[in-house]
């Protein structure tokens, strides 16, 4: 079996939300726990948070995430400070559509447009707080 990297994300009481927002981006399939259902709830308050959730497209692509449960809720969280999301691929439609359902809602830090490097590139920060870096691969200048 293959090695993957799946970026594994962190809400505050609204991975399911934003989980079935992703699926919504990039379709597939989502699969999810609470902490109820694997018994796994030390707070009741916990019960019906996520507690593991992955998304793989129809494509390969796979997203994970999960709720932050009450006992770490005190823990300091510094959203798209410190990560971004990549996406990167020569399907310029494909990525397009990605970037539209992406920013809306969201901010556009970096329009997604034709970059000095050849590639059509752009950076949003969806509505989620999650940051985002969309590329399509294009010709480079001579």
């Amino acid at each position: 079996m293959a090695t993957h990297l799946n970026p594994y994300l962190s809400f505050r009481d609204n991975a399911r939300e934003a989980m079935e927002f992703y699926r919504w981006v990039f379709g597939g399939t989502l699969e999810m726990s609470t902490f109820g259902e694997l018994n796994m709830a030390e707070d009741p308050a916990d019960t019906d948070k996520i507690m593991h959730s992955s998304l793989t497209s129809d494509s390969g692509l796979v997203l994970m995430g999960s709720d932050t449960p009450n006992f770490m809720a005190s823990m300091e969280s510094s959203r798209g400070t410190d990560h971004s999301v990549s996406l990167s691929g020569e399907d310029e439609a494909e990525l397009r559509g990605y970037w539209d359902k992406l920013s809306d809602g969201g901010e556009v830090t970096m329009a997604f447009e034709k970059a000095p490097w050849g590639d059509t590139f752009g950076m949003c920060t969806d509505k989620f707080g999650v940051p985002w870096m969309v590329n399509v691969a294009g010709t480079p200048p001579r």
